[in-house]
């Protein structure tokens, strides 16, 4: 890698580190390019030639812990042995991410990553195939084993993780949710959803 990308590539991650920082302390309305130039010592013109607007700022940085999150996601997953342990792995991995990462998470789960996630899910599920992959091939493989009920993969899919996003939501929203709890509680009641 040549200097100039090397310098490219740290500029994007001192931008993207304070939009999260802004992002904790203030929400979506916090991160402005005023406040981007002065948190990370970033010229304007450098934030808008590496990211084209504001907006790409939030959605770099929502692909950055998307892909973080599903990289815990499948390293949890496919270091178990059976569906049953994978079921609890995910489960614990996706609520421990939430609990650990309280803005990235917020982040994740607001109107904006949505709205985003709904317009592009094609472009975003390719960029992230490679932490995909490895999740749709462990749930192939146990619903081929007999271990996973014989679901297709997307309905596996919201059947485990539909209760563990909502929950996370209302932890976002409402802070109500015991996340420790609920890491003990609700991997039985999923299992029980996609169990054989």
């Amino acid at each position: 890698m040549s200097p100039k990308q090397q310098r490219g590539e740290a500029t994007v991650e001192q931008v993207l580190d304070a939009a999260l920082r802004l992002y904790a302390s203030s929400g979506e309305a916090g991160v402005t390019v005023g406040a981007l130039t002065r948190t990370s010592g970033v010229s304007t013109g450098s934030v808008y030639h590496h990211f084209g607007s504001l907006h790409g700022v939030l959605t770099a940085l929502a692909l950055r812990w998307l892909g973080r999150l599903l990289g815990e996601l499948a390293t949890a997953l496919t270091a178990t042995d059976d569906a049953r342990t994978g079921v609890e792995a995910v489960v614990r991995a996706y609520l421990g991410f939430v609990r650990d990462h309280p803005a990235a998470a917020r982040l994740l789960h607001s109107t904006t990553a949505d709205q985003e996630g709904m317009t592009r899910t094609a472009e975003i599920r390719d960029s992230q195939e490679a932490r995909l992959s490895p999740i749709a091939q462990w749930i192939e493989a146990r619903v081929g084993a007999g271990e996973l009920a014989p679901l297709p993969v997307p309905v596996i899919e919201a059947l485990v993780l539909g209760p563990v996003v909502g929950l996370a939501r209302r932890w976002i929203a409402l802070g109500d949710v015991d996340l420790d709890e609920a890491a003990r509680l609700l991997p039985d009641r999923i299992w029980r959803s996609v169990g054989p």
